[in-house]
């Protein structure tokens, strides 16, 4: 069973898109993990923000741990930080969705009609992180 729940967060820590993976059927969940993964996104970003500035990578891998949960991150160019709240160990599947939805994410904010940090809504940028999920993160 894996669990993964992916969030965008802009500058003032506010949530841009959030996304939830899971191999597990929504009707055989006995627990919701939510706001679980969302309290340990946002207790990991004084740490993502600490180790930004001490690597030029914009993939941090695992930068925190609570209980069984890790925490990956990645940092775009303007600041916007990904982060994925994880129980099990897929750094080569975690890089190569982050990659991807980093694409699709810039793809979006080139949007006339999208102003940076501002919450996503967009279908197609929800089928997209759907679709990057199963084949990266749940495959």
């Amino acid at each position: 069973m894996s669990t993964y729940y992916f969030v965008i967060v802009g500058h003032n820590d506010n949530p841009i898109f959030e996304k939830e993976f899971s191999t597990v059927n929504k009707e055989l969940r006995k627990e919701d993990h939510r706001h679980l993964s969302q309290f340990i996104a946002h207790a990991a970003l004084d740490l993502v923000d600490e180790h930004k500035w001490k690597t030029a990578n914009m993939q941090l891998k695992s930068i925190d741990r609570f209980n069984q949960w890790f925490v990956s991150a990645f940092i775009t160019a303007s600041q916007i930080r990904f982060i994925i709240v994880h129980d099990n160990k897929n750094d080569e599947g975690i890089k190569n969705f982050f990659n991807e939805m980093y694409d699709t994410y810039i793809k979006h904010s080139m949007n006339a009609f999208y102003r940076i940090n501002t919450p996503i809504k967009s279908p197609m940028f929800e089928k997209k992180s759907e679709i990057f999920g199963r084949k990266y993160l749940l495959s």
